[in-house]
């Protein structure tokens, strides 16, 4: 009889396989989060409900549907970006702290509203917003 006592074995735990995974599950995270992008310009859009604010004197720009474009009171005779930054820039005096509202159709293209954006950053304007008319009303 072997009354001897047997030796026991004590288990270990590896980290090490453990900590490779999460290594890899903590890569996998970083670069499958989005991170939240921030805009360049920075555009105060107009509220339409409610009631409104002090209306500001600035250069209004209006398009209609069909992308014919009018600064202040004086319709252009193209819609081009030349005739458009001509105009913007006789009506400011060189002023470039003026507001820029810009009253578009709702049928208006997409493409004419970006054209009159990029003239009037394009000519240092800082300061540009939408009108709207209050919901419920006439325009």
């Amino acid at each position: 009889m072997n009354f001897r006592t047997r030796r026991r074995d004590h288990p270990e735990l590896n980290l090490i396989p453990m900590i490779d995974v999460l290594i890899v599950l903590l890569i996998f995270l970083v670069l499958t989060t989005t991170f939240r992008h921030e805009s360049a310009l920075k555009i105060k859009l107009p509220e339409s409900g409610g009631k409104g604010a002090v209306a500001e004197k600035g250069i209004e720009v209006s398009i209609d549907a069909a992308s014919r474009i009018s600064v202040g009171q004086a319709l252009l005779p193209d819609s081009s970006v030349v005739s458009l930054r001509n105009a913007i820039a006789a009506v400011s005096g060189g002023r470039r702290d003026t507001m820029i509202v810009i009253r578009a159709d709702r049928n208006t293209p997409h493409q004419a509203v970006m054209t009159v954006l990029d003239v009037a950053a394009g000519l240092g304007f800082t300061r540009i917003t939408f009108a709207t008319h209050e919901a419920g009303t006439r325009p």
